[in-house]
């Protein structure tokens, strides 16, 4: 299990992070009516198909208002890559845990299987565009006699990435501000605020110790998610500290890097200056030496890198054409 879905893991073991990301971000689920405060793990452990044991995942089971229990599967994706077939890798999870179910003796002769709800939560940079159902994948259509005997089989989808405004509308609600944290902020001022919303949702919360400090962690990742803003500094390791930390120094990092990008930026214009001089001086001395350049050979000198033109330079001493300074040239 990676770092990522261990820290998922723990988080969603808590039942009001499950209770806050239904209530925010899966109506569906609202609509039959869950009750949360009877909620509770299903262990189930099964192999998928390449044979590892599936303990990553979180599985809930929450009463609702007709009698039935909702089994609610929460599967972490953290891989960078879009899975197309990630609608056949759920079906296959469905599949395993209901025949878990079954394995245990919690369902007897003439039972019905319970509903299952499987929530794919993905943070990867591209947004998901993989098909939410088998019959988007399938090779044969709806009105086909065969389609009838098609497995049917879809998973609800949460899209960290493209949960910007769904999440800023929910202020007070854990599992926005988890999406939040994840999006990850530009500037050290925008992290200042978002970590005061997550202290002011833990002070309103004060029996939550442990996810505060899961939260914490996540607050740690976002300072080192601002990327060349932050120098190299220890991060403290309690969230109000690090909150006084980027509100003290967060404009110093910011200014520190602004100067070393007009610095780095100064140096590129003095090179590209100085590259572009030498390119027009050896185009003076091809057209003193040669007469006129074609213009195929003048973009080539203006496109060239410095060690590019040194070597024509060379060439141009002995070179009795102008083929005979580009003649040795290897292939890009």
């Amino acid at each position: 299990m990676s770092d990522s879905d261990s820290l998922y893991h723990r988080l969603f073991g808590h039942p009001i992070m499950v209770e806050q990301l239904v209530r925010a971000f899966v109506p569906e689920a609202l609509s039959v009516g869950v009750d949360f405060d009877r909620m509770e793990r299903v262990s189930a452990k099964f192999h998928a198909r390449k044979g590892e044991r599936r303990e990553g995942d979180v599985i809930w089971r929450i009463p609702t208002a007709d009698g039935l229990d909702l089994i609610l599967y929460l599967l972490f994706e953290f891989q960078s890559d879009v899975d197309r077939w990630m609608v056949v890798r759920t079906q296959v999870y469905q599949g395993l845990l209901w025949q878990s179910l079954i394995d245990e003796r919690e369902l007897r002769g003439g039972d019905r299987l319970p509903p299952l709800l499987l929530l794919v939560l993905y943070n990867g940079d591209d947004r998901w565009s993989a098909p939410t159902r088998t019959e988007e994948v399938l090779a044969v259509s709806p009105t086909s006699p065969l389609w009838p005997w098609q497995p049917q089989a879809r998973y609800y989808l949460l899209d960290m990435g493209s949960m910007g405004r769904a999440a800023e509308a929910q202020r007070d609600n854990l599992a926005a501000l988890l999406f939040r944290l994840e999006q990850g902020q530009e500037y050290p001022k925008a992290l200042v605020a978002l970590i005061d919303e997550v202290i002011g949702w833990f002070r309103s919360h004060p029996d939550y110790a442990e996810l505060r400090a899961l939260f914490t962690e996540l607050v740690r990742q976002a300072v080192r998610g601002l990327g060349p803003t932050v120098p190299p500094v220890a991060i403290p390791a309690e969230m109000m500290e690090i909150r006084t930390m980027l509100a003290t120094q967060g404009e110093r990092w910011i200014k520190k890097w602004k100067a070393e990008g007009a610095a780095e930026g100064r140096a590129e214009g003095e090179m590209k200056g100085r590259v572009e001089g030498r390119a027009e001086m050896l185009l003076r001395q091809f057209r003193r030496k040669f007469g006129e350049v074609p213009a195929a050979a003048v973009e080539r000198v203006r496109g060239a890198g410095i060690d590019q033109l040194d070597e024509w330079s060379e060439r141009f001493v002995d070179a009795a054409t102008l083929d005979d300074v580009f003649s040795d040239d290897r292939p890009q």
